[in-house]
């Protein structure tokens, strides 16, 4: 790790000149047995030279980016290539922004770049708010002087969003409806008509919590598909937080904690998907409680600026660099493989369809606060 670092800090930003490029292309694309076995393989083929462009692309790769000319990607990088939100950050381009650090394919060419072959998952969102998963290989390939990178790709995203679901959905409906079935056997030994109003409360908030779930999932697959629909009305920020909090603390993640509206809130009407609205500032609010301890508070506000909105959820918990560095991947999550929806489903919804914009700040001193700005 220490020498990955240390590599990754002496990337150098400069690129070849276009006619350098174009003599570096030739030598692959004029190889007529080179390019019938690249367009043969049902993996995306890309050929970088030492600078990490791209000089070379099979059909697949053109395909899946919807180019059409290997010309369109010539000398950019793949973070470039991809639209990869972290790709223009900084001058040097893809490679070169604090994010770059824990990216598998940068991570995956620089092992190559040392001599070997390196294998390593990538986790992508484009500028559109497409989450991609890529398996990537780099193999080092050694001609007329130059080092160059066999860089091959597998679209994997299909396979983690299957993985995702059967992990993540299937996980909190059976723990939800494994509450429930437990709760039914307690209602045979009930014996006073306060036990049997306290169990049937805590079996309808199980089953709303069930229902919340699956209509979770379901919207964000249709999200994802470009399939969801959005229904503008009016909502006023007090009773969505209002709601917000009721529905919470009575959870068990709440457990121990306070769920507070800023004191003094101003009460503000705006015009958005409510139901979007609350799924978001939701998942902030559950996140927030997940990461904090027993005596924690979390607080929900929001304040008008320059004819926009934007919503709080603040929490005292500090998120670690290095995990910052991943929030809004798809398939990131400090809860374990295969649970890191919440924070990605937040920035598809909140940018794709309520057309905002989703933030955050973490320190140790302020602790960390999400924002969603509309």
């Amino acid at each position: 790790m220490i020498n990955q670092r240390k590599e990754f800090r002496q990337l150098a930003p400069e690129r070849v000149s276009y006619e350098v490029l174009e003599e570096q292309s030739k030598i692959f694309s004029e190889n007529e047995i080179l390019n019938t076995l690249a367009d043969s393989l049902s993996q995306m083929l890309v050929v970088l030279n030492p600078e990490r462009q791209i000089v070379f692309a099979n059909k697949l790769f053109l395909q899946f980016l919807r180019k059409k000319e290997l010309k369109s990607v010539l000398g950019q990088r793949p973070g470039e290539a991809t639209d990869c939100i972290y790709s223009d950050l900084v001058k040097g381009g893809c490679g070169h922004s604090e994010f770059c650090r824990t990216c598998g394919a940068v991570n995956s060419i620089l092992e190559s770049q040392i001599g070997e072959q390196s294998v390593k998952e990538c986790n992508i969102l484009n500028k559109k708010n497409e989450a991609l998963d890529l398996r990537i290989t780099s193999t080092p390939y050694k001609y007329a002087g130059n080092a160059f990178t066999i860089f091959s790709i597998n679209d994997v995203s299909d396979e983690k969003r299957r993985q995702n679901l059967e992990r993540l959905f299937f996980h909190d409906v059976l723990n939800s409806a494994g509450g429930i079935l437990d709760l039914t056997n307690l209602l045979n030994e009930v014996q006073s008509q306060d036990e049997m109003t306290e169990i049937t409360e805590i079996l309808k908030r199980a089953a709303d919590n069930m229902v919340y779930e699956i209509s979770s999932q379901r919207q964000l697959l249709a999200a994802e598909r470009g399939e969801l629909k959005v229904t503008v009305s009016e909502a006023d920020i007090l009773s969505v937080f209002s709601g917000l909090k009721n529905t919470y603390e009575r959870q068990e993640i709440a457990s121990g904690k306070k769920i507070r509206i800023k004191k003094s809130q101003k009460n503000y009407i705006l015009k958005t998907d409510s139901a979007l609205l609350r799924r978001i500032l939701g998942n902030m609010l559950k996140n927030a409680l997940e990461a904090s301890l027993p005596d924690s508070e979390i607080v929900l506000s929001c304040e008008k600026k320059n004819n926009k909105i934007q919503f709080s959820v603040h929490n005292n918990n500090f998120i670690a660099p290095d995990i910052q560095l991943q929030i809004f991947k798809r398939s990131f999550s400090t809860k374990g493989k295969g649970r890191g929806l919440g924070t990605y489903s937040m920035k598809l919804l909140g940018e794709k369809y309520l057309g905002g914009k989703v933030s955050f700040k973490s320190s140790q001193k302020d602790g960390t606060t999400f924002y969603l700005e509309v």
